[in-house]
């Protein structure tokens, strides 16, 4: 919920996602530019509940996966059964990849180091970007987590720590449109 940031926040926040909109429809004109103006809203919408209450909700995840699912549908026509079923296999992969991660650190680790809502956010990644922009949005994500860390505890004059938890969601979501949109433009897939 909103309400509870500062009123200096809600209005950055409010910018960046007319921005990102508007970047969106730029980016691909026509029905296209508005699905990823809606993903780009989603993305925030995640971005701002995972950093604030460390937990991405389900609905937001499967809004942005149908979104995808339509986006396809208007955009291939015909071809959109192959497409969707591509679609579906690199949403599974990339899901499968971060439940594997998920696993492999509680079993090092002997505690959670990643949530289900990030697993299920890097199907929604599966669904609206290409094999090669997978990997891209994953260091994306990760390189802007390290930054955002660093730079904090750097502010508060405290040492980095193994143990800190991090909202990977929030940089997760937002890096999974930027992807999109470098895809739309041509930069990326």
């Amino acid at each position: 919920m909103l309400l509870s940031l500062g009123d200096p926040t809600r209005l950055m926040i409010g910018v960046i996602c007319c921005g990102a909109f508007l970047a969106s429809a730029f980016a691909s004109p026509g029905l296209g530019g508005l699905f990823g103006g809606g993903l780009a809203l989603l993305m925030a919408a995640v971005a701002v509940n995972d950093w604030r209450e460390l937990r991405i909700p389900n609905a937001l995840t499967l809004l942005a996966l149908l979104l995808g699912v339509i986006d396809i549908g208007f955009e291939y026509g015909r071809e959109a059964p192959f497409v969707l079923a591509e679609a579906a296999m690199r949403a599974g992969c990339a899901a499968a990849a971060f439940l594997a991660f998920r696993i492999a650190y509680r079993r090092l680790r002997g505690r959670e180091g990643m949530g289900l809502g990030d697993v299920k956010l890097a199907g929604v990644a599966g669904v609206w970007l290409s094999w090669p922009s997978l990997p891209i949005v994953v260091e994306l994500a990760a390189g802007a987590a390290l930054l955002a860390y660093s730079a904090h505890q750097a502010i508060e004059k405290r040492p980095i720590s193994a143990d800190a938890r991090i909202a990977f969601g929030a940089f997760l979501g937002p890096a999974i449109w930027i992807c999109w949109l470098l895809e739309a433009l041509g930069y990326l897939g």
